[in-house]
């Protein structure tokens, strides 16, 4: 005889783990395979440096794959990304060789994240304005500061902090996991088991008790720090700043959390579904480039893959439910 007992609350939370980990599963195998192929047509790719050189590449859009999986875990979206990379980065290039130095510069860019990032989510929160206009609105006031602080490329970052975060040292892929450990830290704490509370039923995580507020406003300023860093690291790959350089961030990371799994509604998927599926459009597009592929052709493959990661997992809830 069956029991009609509903699961007790450490029943359930693994059922929804499990539920959750198992399209990450399939992600994962999925990008095993490219980085197969990768490794097959780039020999030196499994070397410390060709590691270290591909996790350089990849890390700045991690990040703000991170930080857009986190708005849209809420139910929002932001298209502010590129801005506040471009920001981090003009930050970092105009203060690092100055006074404040490698330590003041890097505090500078962190400290604009997390206030750009708190503002926007009270602005969401107390004035309930959709974040798609909020962030949108603010994509164009944070590129006109970027523009305002360094109106071309330049700046410079000192040479030994280049040679740290883009030498031949794998920092960039412990800088990545060390993120994502941090993030799984963040969830054990109340705020951060709000989120996806917070996400899936703002109404009814309020009237639970849930601090729906405080939860959207730190991740605002998480996203936003994430951001800003990403810039600061495009900025020490590159030696200096520039005002636009952020701009193919918003939609990449856009595509990579939609690649991980992640929904438009909020409350659906895992962060290091968006870190894969981050992993999965980097190495894609190397593959894409080693096989000679015209950066047209690489466009239209991204657009081609994100319409069949949403439509996937529709498609099969539509057949398993008939």
């Amino acid at each position: 005889m069956s029991s009609s007992v509903p699961p007790s609350g450490a029943g359930l939370y693994w059922r929804i783990q499990r539920e959750r980990n198992r399209g990450v599963r399939a992600l994962f195998l999925v990008v095993l395979g490219f980085l197969a192929l990768y490794a097959y047509l780039f020999p030196g790719f499994l070397s410390v440096g060709g590691i270290s050189k591909f996790a350089q590449s990849w890390f700045p859009l991690a990040l703000v794959s991170m930080a857009q999986a986190i708005l849209m875990l809420t139910g929002g979206i932001s298209l502010a990304i590129g801005a506040l990379v471009s920001l981090g980065a003009v930050i970092a290039a105009t203060t690092m060789a100055g006074p404040l130095g490698v330590l003041g510069g890097a505090a500078a860019v962190m400290i604009a994240g997390l206030g750009i990032g708190a503002v926007s989510g009270l602005i969401v929160v107390r004035l309930h304005l959709p974040a798609i206009i909020v962030t949108l609105a603010g994509s164009f006031i944070i590129g006109g500061a970027a523009l305002l602080i360094l109106p071309r490329p330049g700046g410079a970052i000192p040479e030994w902090f280049s040679d740290l975060l883009a030498g031949n040292t794998p920092v960039a892929f412990a800088l990545t996991i060390a993120v994502v450990l941090l993030w799984k830290l963040y969830l054990a704490t109340p705020l951060g088991l709000s989120l996806y509370a917070a996400g899936e039923n703002q109404v009814g995580a309020y009237r639970a008790g849930v601090r729906v507020g405080p939860a959207l406003v730190l991740a605002y300023a998480i996203s936003g720090l994430l951001c800003t860093v990403a810039g600061l690291f495009v900025a020490a790959q590159t030696g200096s700043g520039d005002p636009v350089i952020g701009t193919a961030f918003t939609l990449n990371s856009i595509a990579a959390a939609v690649l991980g799994g992640v929904g438009f509604l909020g409350g659906s998927g895992t962060i290091r579904g968006a870190v894969a599926g981050s992993l999965l459009l980097s190495v894609m597009i190397n593959v894409m480039f080693f096989l000679g592929f015209p950066p047209v052709a690489q466009y239209v493959a991204q657009g081609l893959i994100i319409i069949g990661a949403v439509a996937l997992p529709r498609f099969t809830n539509a057949r398993r439910m008939g």
